[in-house]
């Protein structure tokens, strides 16, 4: 088997200064890769279990295992058919295999995907979902009905055509293994909507038909075990959005603060009606069965896992799901408040000027990301010019349009909740600077992913209406003008998805989803402390004592 060695261009250059006496390239490259994974601090996923059942226990234990068979695909998706071992294979460096398994793969995640070992090129936009010689050209002109299926790879056959292939036939080995695990877990539940969800999703393993599996989940409502399991994202493909990726959460459902979030579904018709756009815009009515929860997260696998870590989850994404059963949002509190703590904190104090920094707490950092997610559900599913959905019109730009959709409109919500009373828990001007804050933490996770993007455009179109002062290196929120840069922002962005207008979100796009001075400067000021980049977890049946 070839060897790579384990070596960036960083580190070449470093080489030509070396003197006799100076450092080895081990030395140099042990150092950089120390340097890579200290942007990451190690979080333990643990929860109190005592509470649980047996059977509960004996579930989580069932699903661990079936997370860890989506964790082997994701790492066949992200990286080549081959998998994971075969990149152990290649990597003799103990801390650069360390972070190959935080990144899945060679790849840089929040350096815009650059290889980090030597001997590969940057990472393909379609990942491995496509073969890498395609061209957008090709796919195009190709006619093929499943060419944009969510769960269907796309490979040639051996007279290098294109082809399809179903997941469920390319991964049959493992969706078998998963699906049979999955049903020896349904017959411990003793929630009968999580054991319906159960067996209805194993079935889907098998078929490809996930959307009766994605009505089961909407149904469930008193379950204490969550298991979100399958090809569900589409970010990994950075080519077309069209292929989802395999992941896993367990969840364990955080009662107490879950009650306190009952009362927004049934006000989510309320709110729509109340959107500063034209009634054309809104015309579509939130479900009000929709649910909101809180968690504790104790397992991650596969796509979510991968580089920066979710703290939020809001689906299904099939909008035929969210027009006749809405969606469900569930806030991983565990994993919001170590990044807080670790990072978002330490951030403020350092960008945020010192008369607002009082302004950045953990309640409006969870509101935020909270009703981050309903907005997600908000606004319109479907183009109103007969476009389709609005993920159709808009491909490519589709998921940085709908997270920056679902930053300004989940501040907009904050800010109508407060005005009604709803919320009670601070003041808005703690969303707004906590929201400004958060901008600095996530966009360290790259301006070129869909979130990252979606950050900048938020970040850009504040400056340009001076929601915020910028002065001796810090940031001071002006609220009135952030208040009307919300409103602004919201009617901007609707319109565009409900319209369908592909050329508009690509030119917002190029406006304003680039990152600039001085924030380069400021966050490059970040990188040079200790404060870490995001968090990796340690977790697993030991750590929860199972």
């Amino acid at each position: 088997m070839k060897r790579f060695l384990v070596i960036t261009l960083p580190v070449i250059f470093a080489l030509t200064a070396i003197t006799a006496c100076g450092p080895s390239a081990e030395e140099i490259y042990t150092q950089e890769m120390e340097d890579r994974l200290a942007q990451f601090k190690e979080v333990t996923l643990e929860a109190d279990l005592t509470w649980l059942s047996e059977n509960e226990r004996e579930m989580i234990r069932i699903l661990i295992d079936v997370s860890d068979i989506m964790d082997e695909i994701f790492w066949m998706q992200s990286y080549s058919d081959e998998g994971k071992e075969h990149l152990r294979e290649i990597v003799d460096h103990e801390l650069a295999w360390e972070y190959a398994l935080i990144n899945y793969g060679p790849w840089e995640r929040i350096e815009g995907n650059v290889p980090f070992i030597r001997g590969f090129d940057e990472k393909p936009l379609g990942a491995n979902f496509y073969p890498h010689d395609m061209t957008r050209e090709e796919f195009e002109a190709w006619d093929d009905p499943d060419k944009t299926s969510l769960y269907t790879l796309v490979r040639r056959d051996t007279e290098g055509n294109l082809v399809t292939i179903p997941y469920s036939d390319f991964y049959r080995e493992q969706h078998e293994e998963a699906s049979g695990l999955m049903l020896q877990a349904a017959e411990l539940a003793e929630d009968p909507g999580l054991r319906n969800y159960l067996e209805m999703r194993a079935e889907a393993l098998l078929t490809d038909e996930y959307q009766p599996s994605d009505f089961a989940w909407m149904e469930m409502r008193d379950n204490n075990i969550d298991f979100i399991v399958g090809p569900i994202e589409t970010y990994e493909d950075r080519l077309f959005g069209y292929k989802a990726a395999h992941e896993a959460f367990i969840l364990v459902k955080d009662l107490e603060w879950s009650e306190q979030l009952d009362k927004f579904n049934a006000m989510l018709p309320e709110l729509q009606a109340g959107l500063p756009v034209d009634l054309k815009y809104k015309a579509e009515v939130p479900v009000t069965e929709s649910d909101i929860n809180v968690y504790e997260a104790i397992y991650y696998a596969g796509d979510c896992n991968a580089g920066t870590k979710t703290i939020a989850i809001n689906l299904p994404n099939d909008e035929e799901v969210q027009a006749k059963a809405g969606s469900r949002k569930l806030q991983l509190k565990n994993s919001m408040e170590a990044k807080f703590d670790h990072i978002l904190v330490p951030i403020a104090d350092m960008l945020i000027h010192e008369d607002q920094r009082k302004h950045v707490t953990f309640d409006a950092f969870f509101e935020n990301t909270t009703f981050h997610e309903v907005a997600h559900g908000m606004g319109v599913m479907q183009t109103i010019n007969d476009k389709g959905t609005v993920r159709e019109a808009l491909r490519d730009h589709y998921s940085p349009i709908e997270e920056a959709k679902a930053d300004i409109l989940g501040l907009y919500l904050v800010t109508k909740l407060y005005e009604m009373g709803e919320l009670n828990s601070g003041e808005v001007m703690d969303n707004y600077v906590t929201f400004l804050a958060g901008i600095f933490r996530s966009t360290r996770f790259g301006a070129t992913s869909a979130h990252g993007i979606a950050n900048m455009m938020r970040f850009n179109y504040f400056a340009r209406e001076e929601a915020f002062t910028y002065e001796d290196g810090v940031y001071k929120v002006n609220f009135d003008q952030m208040r009307e840069a919300v409103m602004t922002s919201v009617e901007q962005i609707l319109v565009i998805q409900a319209e369908g207008d592909y050329a508009a979100a690509e030119e917002l796009i190029r406006v304003d989803g680039e990152m600039r001075e001085p924030l380069i400067s400021d966050l490059q000021r970040i990188n040079e402390t200790d404060i870490p980049v995001d968090i990796y977890f340690r977790q697993g049946k030991e750590v929860l004592g199972l």
